[in-house]
């Protein structure tokens, strides 16, 4: 296992292997945890060659569900999946600000990219980004690194979207594009903000009152995740067991401090956002076209995609379809 340091402070524990498809080895997995000091931050799983990109899950899930579209990226592509904060194989931290959306905005900045070359620096957006160049610039006075060329691709579901997006709007020279599968931008007002609030609190409680089960199978039985029924039993006896995997503690965290009720909205910020944009939305799900509709609207370089025969998990029901959008996307950044 090596050891590369990219901020004061800030380690990536570096694990590699190779991956077998078939009678055929192609490509390699690196799998890393970001660490802060003495605490972990988060999984991070790099595969594939290419443009580097960046994928993010949404609540209750980890980076596994986001292999569907890495499979479909990764020859030609550096795909990254992260764990973040929370989630999957990611520290479970006590201070609930870590899991606050700006919080984990900074620490996908601070993961930042791989580049082909697999050579890494940093490029501070609250802690540091890792650069596509390799080169690094100290600035003592900030404790940080810099690094002027260094950009990536992102992409983000739900959850993962909202932290994206806020990426994008505080960052935008960072990214290379943007991809939103079924996310809203937050709540745009305190009426609305404060009625989640109340929701989540609920919701949290019920984990440690209930227990990770209970919370797991009420959860999946929103009628948001409906449609995933046409993907078997199979498909969602292992989407049960991979939200088992989660932290019971880590998921009431993130209800409490990652939240449209308690995120700053980012709707004013969105004009300003020059960053190439795509939202994506399954056709059966006409809530999230409104909000993607509406939000594409206030960007000056956006657009929306509307997958056929899909729900709020586009990427999950219709994986092609969405790598093929992602994949066209990266291209005409």
């Amino acid at each position: 296992m090596n050891l590369l340091t990219v901020a004061p402070g800030v380690q990536l524990h570096v694990e590699r292997r190779s991956v077998e498809r078939g009678n055929a080895e192609r490509g390699s997995v690196e799998r890393r945890s970001v660490e802060r000091g003495n605490a972990e931050w988060g999984s991070v799983e790099r595969r594939g060659s290419g443009q580097p990109l960046v994928l993010l899950h949404g609540f209750t899930g980890d980076g596994s569900t986001m292999q569907c579209l890495a499979e479909r990226l990764e020859i030609d592509t550096d795909v990254v999946l992260l764990d973040l904060v929370g989630h999957g194989r990611s520290s479970v931290p006590d201070d609930e600000r870590a899991y606050s959306v700006d919080a984990m905005a900074a620490h996908v900045a601070a993961v930042g990219e791989e580049c082909a070359s697999g050579s890494m620096a940093a490029h501070v957006a609250a802690v540091g980004e890792e650069c596509a160049s390799g080169s690094m610039a100290v600035n003592a006075a900030s404790g940080g690194e810099e690094c002027a060329s260094g950009s990536f691709h992102l992409v983000g579901y739900s959850m993962g979207g909202r932290v994206a997006l806020a990426l994008a709007c505080r960052h935008p020279d960072l990214l290379r594009s943007l991809t939103v599968i079924g996310a809203s931008a937050g709540l745009s007002t305190e009426a609305e903000r404060a009625e989640r609030r109340e929701s989540d609190q609920k919701l949290a409680e019920s984990i440690e009152q209930d227990g990770l089960e209970a919370f797991v199978d009420r959860w999946m039985a929103n009628p948001l995740f409906a449609t995933q029924a046409r993907l078997g039993a199979g498909f969602l006896a292992a989407s049960r067991a991979q939200r088992m995997r989660n932290s019971a503690a880590g998921l009431a965290r993130s209800l409490r401090a990652a939240g449209t009720g308690v995120m700053t909205p980012l709707h004013d910020d969105l004009e300003s956002c020059a960053v190439p944009t795509v939202f994506i939305v399954g056709a059966q799900d006409p809530k999230f076209t409104r909000v993607a509709v509406g939000l594409a609207a206030r960007m000056p370089n956006a657009a929306t995609a509307v997958v056929d025969d899909a729900g709020h998990a586009a990427h999950l029901e219709q994986p092609d379809a969405v790598a093929a959008v992602i994949r066209g996307q990266m291209g005409s950044a």
